[in-house]
Protein backbone atom coordinates (compact mmCIF):
# COMPACT_ATOMS: atom_id res chain seq x y z
CA UNK A 1 0.00 0.00 0.00
CA UNK A 2 0.90 3.34 -0.99
CA UNK A 3 2.53 5.61 1.35
CA UNK A 4 3.02 9.22 2.03
CA UNK A 5 6.34 10.90 1.00
CA UNK A 6 7.36 14.26 0.40
CA UNK A 7 5.76 15.76 -3.08
CA UNK A 8 2.94 14.45 -2.56
CA UNK A 9 -0.78 16.45 -2.43
CA UNK A 10 -2.60 15.03 0.04
CA UNK A 11 -5.81 15.69 2.27
CA UNK A 12 -6.01 14.97 5.57
CA UNK A 13 -8.81 15.18 8.33
CA UNK A 14 -7.59 16.86 11.33
CA UNK A 15 -8.33 18.19 15.12
CA UNK A 16 -5.95 20.60 16.59
CA UNK A 17 -5.63 20.71 20.26
CA UNK A 18 -3.64 22.55 22.80
CA UNK A 19 -2.14 20.89 26.05
CA UNK A 20 -5.83 21.55 28.14
CA UNK A 21 -7.82 19.88 25.04
CA UNK A 22 -9.26 23.14 23.85
CA UNK A 23 -9.95 22.37 19.80
CA UNK A 24 -8.19 25.72 18.25
CA UNK A 25 -8.78 24.08 15.08
CA UNK A 26 -10.04 21.15 12.69
CA UNK A 27 -11.39 20.31 8.97
CA UNK A 28 -14.41 19.85 10.45
CA UNK A 29 -14.64 23.73 10.94
CA UNK A 30 -13.76 24.53 7.14
CA UNK A 31 -16.37 21.27 5.94
CA UNK A 32 -13.61 20.06 4.14
CA UNK A 33 -10.61 17.98 4.35
CA UNK A 34 -7.23 20.24 4.31
CA UNK A 35 -5.20 19.58 1.08
CA UNK A 36 -1.73 20.37 0.60
CA UNK A 37 1.66 19.41 -0.86
CA UNK A 38 3.74 17.67 1.61
CA UNK A 39 7.18 19.00 2.53
CA UNK A 40 6.36 22.19 0.08
CA UNK A 41 6.26 24.52 3.47
CA UNK A 42 2.45 25.52 3.24
CA UNK A 43 2.16 23.90 6.72
CA UNK A 44 3.74 23.91 10.30
CA UNK A 45 6.51 21.69 10.13
CA UNK A 46 5.56 19.20 12.99
CA UNK A 47 2.24 18.70 11.02
CA UNK A 48 4.01 18.17 7.42
CA UNK A 49 6.61 15.63 9.19
CA UNK A 50 4.08 14.12 10.68
CA UNK A 51 1.93 12.06 7.49
CA UNK A 52 5.43 11.18 5.73
CA UNK A 53 4.96 7.33 5.68
CA UNK A 54 1.15 7.23 6.99
CA UNK A 55 -1.26 5.05 4.56
CA UNK A 56 -4.30 6.52 3.26
CA UNK A 57 -7.25 5.67 5.87
CA UNK A 58 -4.85 5.67 8.84
CA UNK A 59 -4.97 8.07 11.73
CA UNK A 60 -2.31 9.29 14.01
CA UNK A 61 -1.78 11.26 17.06
CA UNK A 62 1.12 13.93 16.83
CA UNK A 63 2.26 16.55 19.64
CA UNK A 64 4.55 19.24 18.01
CA UNK A 65 6.47 21.34 19.80
CA UNK A 66 6.66 24.97 19.19
CA UNK A 67 10.15 24.76 17.54
CA UNK A 68 8.07 22.71 14.71
CA UNK A 69 4.71 24.68 15.17
CA UNK A 70 4.43 28.10 15.40
CA UNK A 71 7.98 29.41 17.22
CA UNK A 72 8.84 30.32 21.01
CA UNK A 73 6.73 33.02 22.17
CA UNK A 74 9.37 36.55 21.18
CA UNK A 75 8.77 39.02 24.24
CA UNK A 76 10.58 41.32 21.62
CA UNK A 77 7.28 41.42 19.36
CA UNK A 78 5.42 42.46 22.76
CA UNK A 79 4.93 46.79 21.88
CA UNK A 80 3.20 49.35 23.50
CA UNK A 81 1.88 51.94 21.52
CA UNK A 82 -0.08 55.57 22.12
CA UNK A 83 -3.56 54.98 22.38
CA UNK A 84 -4.10 57.36 19.45
CA UNK A 85 -3.26 55.47 16.83
CA UNK A 86 -6.27 53.05 17.86
CA UNK A 87 -9.61 54.48 16.98
CA UNK A 88 -11.12 56.62 19.17
CA UNK A 89 -14.77 55.30 18.78
CA UNK A 90 -14.29 51.90 20.50
CA UNK A 91 -13.55 50.70 23.21
CA UNK A 92 -10.32 48.72 22.87
CA UNK A 93 -9.74 45.39 25.16
CA UNK A 94 -7.51 42.80 25.61
CA UNK A 95 -7.90 39.74 23.17
CA UNK A 96 -8.96 42.07 20.44
CA UNK A 97 -7.55 42.03 17.01
CA UNK A 98 -6.45 44.92 14.81
CA UNK A 99 -5.16 44.60 11.30
CA UNK A 100 -1.97 47.00 11.10
CA UNK A 101 -0.21 48.51 8.20
CA UNK A 102 2.91 48.09 7.09
CA UNK A 103 5.33 50.10 5.70
CA UNK A 104 5.38 47.88 1.91
CA UNK A 105 1.18 47.91 2.02
CA UNK A 106 0.81 44.72 4.07
CA UNK A 107 -1.69 44.37 6.74
CA UNK A 108 -0.81 41.88 9.98
CA UNK A 109 -2.99 40.80 12.65
CA UNK A 110 -2.28 42.42 16.26
CA UNK A 111 -3.46 40.83 18.79
CA UNK A 112 -3.85 43.72 22.31
CA UNK A 113 -2.87 42.36 25.53
CA UNK A 114 -2.83 45.15 27.65
CA UNK A 115 -4.81 48.55 27.37
CA UNK A 116 -3.98 52.00 29.92
CA UNK A 117 -5.41 55.46 29.63
CA UNK A 118 -2.38 56.31 27.10
CA UNK A 119 -1.03 53.24 25.64
CA UNK A 120 -1.90 49.90 24.18
CA UNK A 121 0.33 46.97 24.14
CA UNK A 122 0.33 44.92 20.89
CA UNK A 123 1.48 41.12 20.92
CA UNK A 124 2.99 40.30 17.24
CA UNK A 125 3.52 37.03 18.00
CA UNK A 126 1.17 34.52 16.46
CA UNK A 127 -1.50 33.29 18.37
CA UNK A 128 -0.29 29.79 18.90
CA UNK A 129 3.75 30.67 19.40
CA UNK A 130 5.41 28.96 22.76
CA UNK A 131 2.15 26.51 22.29
CA UNK A 132 2.92 22.91 22.36
CA UNK A 133 0.20 21.10 19.58
CA UNK A 134 -1.37 18.17 19.75
CA UNK A 135 -3.32 17.07 16.41
CA UNK A 136 -5.13 13.79 15.43
CA UNK A 137 -4.78 13.28 11.59
CA UNK A 138 -6.54 10.68 8.79
CA UNK A 139 -4.51 10.69 5.41
CA UNK A 140 -7.95 10.47 3.02
CA UNK A 141 -6.15 10.99 0.30
CA UNK A 142 -2.55 10.74 -1.72
CA UNK A 143 -1.60 11.99 -4.95
CA UNK A 144 1.03 11.15 -6.77
CA UNK A 145 3.44 14.27 -7.66
CA UNK A 146 2.95 15.33 -10.84
CA UNK A 147 5.93 16.05 -13.26
CA UNK A 148 5.16 18.60 -15.86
Amino acid sequence: MKTVKKGDRVKVEYVGTLEDGTIFDSSDRHETPLEFTVGAGELIKGFDDAVVGMKKDEEKEVKIEPKDAYGEHNPEFVKEMPREYFPEDREIKPGMVFLINLQDGRQIPVRVSKVSDDTVTIDLNPPLAGKTLFFKIKVVEIAEKTTE
